[in-house]
């Protein structure tokens, strides 16, 4: 009896690490489906939104499960077939949403059974607590629709505080446009219109010399 306990034993643990070494690969697969850009590309309008969402919590329950949420999210883009500055951009967004939705006290179990569906977390910290955790387009739809379903434009923020935002463009939009459109997300119309939108700050006068 010992002999087939030994061997079970053995064989236990063999196959444990193997499946926590596959674990990761899969999260990644499963990371990489809802931010791959053609299939983004083929959505309605907002219909990354709830695609948000939902990787943010594959990427909190990888955290909580121990795996690291950077490398997931790396893994995800890459099999996503993003390369250079697209999937660098695209990345740094994952990471900065998983952290604002941590901020907000979004992960917990209710949070991210909402999240894991598609829908908004309630904010449980914080001046908006009580508040869904909706997602903003950085660069408004007003102003660049054909970011409407880009990954790097979309941003999870507290529903008020996105209500009370206005179509404006400002340094971090321009800036954001930039990089856009170095990695082939925004066309050169789209960057156009975004600078554009930008208000130009007058100069100010220049002082007379009293000499």
């Amino acid at each position: 009896m010992k002999p087939i306990l030994s061997a079970l034993f053995l064989m236990l643990a063999l196959i444990l690490p193997l499946r926590a070494a596959d674990k990761p690969e899969a999260l990644a697969n499963s990371v990489a489906a809802l931010v791959n850009p053609a299939k983004l590309a083929s959505l309605k309008d907002r219909g990354a939104i709830p695609r948000v969402q939902k990787y943010t919590a594959q990427l909190a329950l990888a955290k909580q499960d121990g795996n690291d949420p950077d490398k997931v999210a790396a893994e995800a883009v890459a099999l996503a077939g993003m390369k250079g500055e697209s999937a660098k951009i695209t990345l740094e967004a994952m990471l900065r949403n998983l952290r604002i939705a941590e901020a907000l006290g979004c992960t917990d179990e209710a949070g991210l059974k909402s999240m894991r569906h598609g829908q908004a977390a309630t904010v449980q910290r914080g001046p908006y607590q009580g508040e869904q955790l909706s997602v903003d387009h950085i660069i408004p739809r007003k102003v660049a629709p054909e970011l409407d379903n880009v990954i790097a434009n979309l941003e999870l923020m507290p529903l008020r505080m996105n209500a009370s935002k206005s179509a404006s463009v400002g340094d971090r939009q321009v800036s954001l446009a930039k990089r856009l459109r170095k990695a082939g997300l925004l066309s050169k119309a789209g960057y156009a219109a975004v600078t554009a939108a930008q208000p130009k700050h007058p100069r100010s006068p220049a002082k007379k010399s009293t000499k």
